[in-house]
């Protein structure tokens, strides 16, 4: 298979990465017991922070938009990359590697502190990364 191709699969697994994690891990509610009770607590305790009160929740919603802002971004930028692949594809390797090395740091850090879904999201975008790594090797001379 061509890098444009991997590259486009990884865009698609991003973008639903972030759509999943926007609507499940963001705005979804959690369940009722122990979370809502973690999540109301975390609502209900206020702090000053650089001047302005916080808490933990506002916090947890802040960075959890933030992680959906940057996955979408990704997205795009595997959607170009794609694109570029066409034209020079060994040019992007570098560029790949540090991609597939965040990706495989996601998982890790998925497995340890979320749950399967994730992890296998961001295991399948490293496979499409490392298979446009692959298949954008430098022609033998």
């Amino acid at each position: 298979m061509k890098p444009h191709i991997f590259l486009r699969f990884a865009s698609i697994f991003t973008l639903i990465h972030a759509v999943l994690h926007t609507i499940g891990g963001v705005f979804g509610k959690p369940a009722r017991g122990a979370a809502a009770t973690a999540f109301t607590a975390m609502q209900s305790n206020h702090f000053p922070v650089a001047g302005h009160m916080r808490s933990y929740a506002a916090f947890y919603v802040g960075f959890g938009i933030a992680v959906s802002i940057f996955l979408t971004v990704e997205a795009v930028v595997f959607w170009m990359l794609a694109s570029l692949a066409k034209r020079d594809a060994p040019a992007l390797r570098p560029i790949l590697w540090a991609f597939l090395i965040a990706y495989v740091a996601l998982a890790i850090n998925s497995f340890a502190y979320f749950f399967a879904g994730p992890v296998v999201n961001e295991l399948l975008i490293a496979g499409c990364l490392a298979g446009a790594i692959y298949a954008a090797r430098p022609a033998a001379h």
